[in-house]
């Protein structure tokens, strides 16, 4: 883990309450900057369309038919699973990327703890600047003192501290600290089938 802290240490502790500055009096225009949630009711048959696309995101909607009818009993035709398929991602009920492998890119967990006294004037335009970087894979609010986290992804390590370097400049004025913290192995990144049979019983 890297701690990149600014040249003024009362800035450092200003944050040090835990006061949930990432929404106090922003939580609106916060929010807004998210996706809605889906307006999507499942059918038995969507939530096993999700179980087998996640055990297997390469099916073809007509090797998937074939799977709905040979184990569920459901007689379904490809191009109806194709289109449950794609009214479900065109609701935002699934979310798709392509996500390099880590031997490609260095990945970096990004920790963002603010100055509260810059905060209501810079806190939209060092948001904006994280979540629309290409270097982002993931970006959220969280709770406790580090509010903004990111996942992000770097060719080396020298542009790793490059873009801190940048981003320092940009938008010091309202972090007082950025810790960072170096991905070695990635043991799992994938979405078990069995997550979607809470679907089920919800």
């Amino acid at each position: 883990m890297t701690d990149h802290t600014d040249d003024d240490p009362a800035g450092t502790d200003r944050a040090a309450d835990g006061d949930d500055i990432a929404t106090s009096g922003a939580d609106d225009d916060i929010a807004a900057t998210g996706d809605d949630p889906p307006d999507w009711t499942f059918s038995e048959r969507d939530l096993v369309i999700l179980e087998e696309l996640a055990a297997d995101p390469g099916i073809s909607s007509r090797e998937l038919a074939g799977v709905l009818e040979a184990e569920y009993d459901v007689d379904v035709s490809h191009v109806t699973v194709s289109e449950s398929i794609r009214k479900m991602r065109a609701a935002g009920v699934f979310r798709e990327a392509i996500v390099p492998n880590e031997a490609y890119y260095t990945f970096a967990l990004f920790e963002f703890k603010f100055d509260p006294s810059h905060f209501a004037e810079e806190w939209r335009d060092a948001m904006a600047s994280i979540r629309d970087d290409p270097h982002t894979l993931l970006y959220f609010l969280s709770d406790g003192e580090y509010q903004w986290k990111s996942v992000m992804m770097f060719p080396t390590a020298e542009a790793q501290s490059r873009w801190i370097h940048e981003f320092y400049k940009e938008h010091g004025a309202v972090v007082s600290n950025l810790r960072n913290h170096v991905v070695h192995n990635v043991l799992k990144f994938r979405t078990d089938p069995e997550i979607f049979r809470g679907l089920h019983e919800g």
